[in-house]
């Protein structure tokens, strides 16, 4: 057989593909239209923000014990009313019941010695010094007792306030180390709010300020009774704290939210949370974002959520102020030219 034609056919075929390729790298890209669009106008609320806060009782507890050992019985469950000094929970103390054995015998031997020195020393037949030594050694041996006592207490877990089981974390059976979480209890004292609050934020808020809040649908007041001075190391947020003045029987541990004063500037630059209306928003699956006009082009930016007012959402991160963001971009592409329609406020920055 001759091979020729076959080296011709895969060579034709070769060529074939080769043009075809060189066909379809010479296409033009299809161009995207021109569209118009609108800009984000002024939307940040007229006098103050929102931050997040959670509702919790002044008097709250985690229990512990600084034994191990083997959970003996749980007296308690959630949602339990319980009174000051009542025993929550035991541990096993076998050990620690016969180390008290031990003590208190040994007391009651220190304690007959101490008093037979005592009587012969008045007798003159023994020494001051003698009686001294004994007296030591009674002193020694009631200290060991109290000592065992002390770790038995342990083994008792007792409520130190009135008040309600919010949760149980160990069951009869298990053991538990020194410092492990056992019961947390919420005394019957008044409600705070605690928050972590940027710089701008905390600047409008000092101590003893009354400041609006809203938690389980339902509006209050309360007065800002601390707010820490430095900001944490990683969030640089600060902490506050404020005492609910009414109402007073709103759910513990509920989310919340606080008013803060407007944005006040600083070195001449505004800060503050930059907001966008819920219209400009753009959801790929799990990410969200918006887009902006740069260079006559629309541009896909993936932000971060805040809290939302109205229609109103902040950006908490993927943003700048400055970022001319198009209200309405149903149907744009990233890299889309765009054209901005003339609109009142149409140059206005969002967030302000």
């Amino acid at each position: 057989m001759n091979p020729k034609p076959i080296l011709l056919t895969a060579a034709t075929g070769f060529l074939a593909l080769g043009l075809a390729c060189g066909k379809h790298a010479e296409s033009p890209t299809p161009t995207l239209p021109t569209v118009a669009v609108r800009l984000v106008a002024d939307a940040s609320p007229a006098g103050a923000g929102w931050v997040a806060a959670t509702l919790q009782r002044t008097d709250q507890a985690t229990l512990s014990t600084r034994l191990a050992g083997t959970v003996k019985r749980v007296l308690v469950t959630e949602g339990s009313a319980v009174a000051s000094g009542q025993l929550l929970m035991e541990l096993e103390a076998g050990d620690l019941l016969g180390q008290l054995k031990a003590a208190q015998s040994g007391r009651e031997a220190a304690q007959g010695y101490h008093r037979r020195i005592k009587a012969l020393q008045a007798q003159g037949a023994a020494t001051p010094s003698e009686l001294e030594q004994a007296a030591s050694q009674l002193a020694q041996a009631e200290a060991a007792v109290a000592a065992v006592q002390g770790q038995l207490a342990f083994a008792q877990i007792r409520a130190p306030f009135a008040g309600t089981v919010q949760r149980r974390d160990v069951q009869p059976g298990a053991f538990v180390g020194p410092g492990q979480p056992l019961l947390t209890l919420e005394g019957r004292g008044s409600l705070e709010l605690t928050a972590t609050l940027s710089e701008a934020e905390a600047a409008g808020l000092p101590v003893g300020r009354r400041v609006a809040f809203d938690a389980d649908g339902r509006v209050g007041q309360a007065v800002v009774i601390a707010l820490a001075p430095g900001g944490d190391a990683l969030t640089h947020r600060q902490a506050l704290r404020a005492k609910v003045l009414q109402p007073s029987d709103l759910r513990s541990g509920a989310f919340a939210r606080i008013q803060v004063p407007a944005a006040a500037k600083a070195s001449g630059a505004e800060v503050g949370p930059v907001r966008v209306p819920a219209t400009a928003l753009v959801r790929r699956g799990e990410l969200t974002g918006v887009f902006v006009e740069e260079g006559g082009k629309a541009l896909l930016r993936w932000i971060s959520l805040g809290e939302r007012d109205g229609d109103q959402v902040e950006a908490r991160a993927g943003l700048n102020r400055t970022d001319r963001v198009i209200a309405d971009p149903a149907g744009l592409q990233d890299g889309q030219p765009v054209r901005v329609e003339s609109a009142p406020k149409e140059d206005a920055r969002h967030g302000r």
